[in-house]
């Protein structure tokens, strides 16, 4: 029997669903109903790891290469040009394809049907209103579906699945706002339910999400330790000047991490090291490049980033697998100060979204959080600022938009 899956491919987290006896039933990977959005190329078995086992590989020290957030890929030259991954040539859409595949396969070893239909997800926006990349983003997550076995693919707004999966606003009339924080967007929608039916009154988007969270953070707090902003001597003069910021962004940043491991950039961190005013920082950075830490570096980061949220006794950024006994402090004032410039981003967002749908604050009834990066604190305030009458939910931040999507599949 054939059959549709809801598939919310995301850019940290997956998972996938479809409705039986008028219930979602979602997908198990490993005993958990979420699939990290993660790669390893093993050099040693030739072997591409997903999900968990592919974070394992990663922070066990295996030989391969790691790939994390390739969602943000979708529409860029990136997602055609070919590269050399254990000695095959394969694009981005050959390796989100192996992974939207996997979905499959488990969920037809699971279930005993076929799916040969694909309900996506998407965010409101993949790259920004009006970007020119937009159309061509959906075309290439299309290209992927059809290339993972798919026959066909129909994509809906990820708000829009979330609204689908709230059973309680379906039930009663009202005003809602979805603010759904992902991996790398985040999206509002405004949506009426009346009389057992929801209708989408606005969507809008912006491209900042947790990766965005993620990378601020590591720049501004774990990026000085490895020689950001530390100088460097003129070889030509007695002058001094700073390192270039370029490698600390992309070291910072999931999506390029891969890209920094060549010789080419070794041997550039190995001459700024011999003009270098702390050679000891430099020195950090070049072990990083040798060894392959930059995810384990991000890990740490986004890990320092949950505990200072959640008020821990000493949250850090745990930086001992580079350095015996490194980490670095970070409390919840300093961390709202950091991320401070995102809540203005969703301030703006709500109003936008409250000014398509010419809508008050005032006349949101409830306010449903979607997405683990709904949870920080930034984001709530932010919106809570706004529409500070509203019912704020955090019931179904995890499972909202799978949900939705599996519902869609009864369709």
């Amino acid at each position: 029997m054939a059959g549709a899956l809801g598939i919310d491919f995301g850019t940290s987290n997956s998972a996938a669903g479809f409705i039986q006896d008028g219930q979602p039933r979602l997908i198990s990977f490993d005993g958990a109903t979420t699939l990290p959005t993660t790669f390893f190329f093993d050099f040693d078995t030739r072997e591409t790891l997903l999900g968990e086992p592919a974070n394992k590989a990663l922070l066990e020290g295996y030989e391969g290469r790691f790939m994390r957030a390739l969602k943000r890929v979708l529409g860029t030259s990136l997602m055609h040009e070919k590269r050399q991954i254990l000695n095959t040539r394969v694009t981005f859409v050959d390796i989100i394809a192996r992974f939207l595949g996997h979905i499959k396969t488990e969920a037809e070893a699971q279930t005993g049907l076929t799916f040969d239909h694909a309900i996506s997800g998407r965010p409101v926006v993949f790259h920004g209103t009006g970007d020119p990349r937009e159309h061509q983003a959906e075309d290439d997550l299309r290209q992927c579906y059809l290339a993972a076995g798919f026959d066909e693919v129909t994509f809906l707004p990820e708000p829009e699945a979330a609204a689908i999966a709230d059973g309680a606003l379906i039930d009663s009339d009202g005003i809602g706002l979805i603010v759904d924080i992902g991996g790398g967007t985040s999206d509002f929608s405004l949506f009426r339910s009346h009389l057992g039916k929801v209708d989408i009154l606005a969507n809008h988007g912006v491209r900042i999400g947790g990766t965005d969270f993620d990378r601020t953070l590591s720049f501004t707090e774990v990026m000085p330790y490895l020689g950001k902003g530390s100088l460097l001597r003129d070889q030509f003069g007695p002058g001094r000047f700073p390192t270039p910021n370029a490698i600390f962004n992309d070291l910072a940043t999931w999506e390029k991490i891969p890209f920094l491991y060549t010789a080419q950039t070794q041997r550039k961190v190995a001459e700024m090291l011999k003009q270098a005013e702390e050679p000891e920082k430099l020195s950090r950075l070049a072990d990083v490049l040798r060894d392959e830490l930059g995810h384990d570096i991000a890990f740490a980061a986004e890990a320092g980033k949950i505990a200072a949220n959640d008020n821990a006794a000493d949250p850090r950024i745990d930086l001992s697998t580079l350095e015996p006994g490194l980490s670095v402090p970070l409390y919840p004032l300093q961390l709202a100060h950091i991320l401070a410039p995102y809540g203005d981003d969703m301030r703006a967002g709500v109003h936008d979204t409250l000014a398509m749908a010419g809508l008050k604050p005032e006349q949101i009834d409830r306010v449903i959080y979607v997405g683990g990066s709904s949870l920080l604190t930034v984001v709530s305030e932010a919106v809570k600022s706004v529409t500070p009458d509203a019912d704020h939910s955090f019931s179904e931040v995890f499972t909202a938009v799978t949900d939705g999507l599996a519902r869609a599949t009864a369709g």
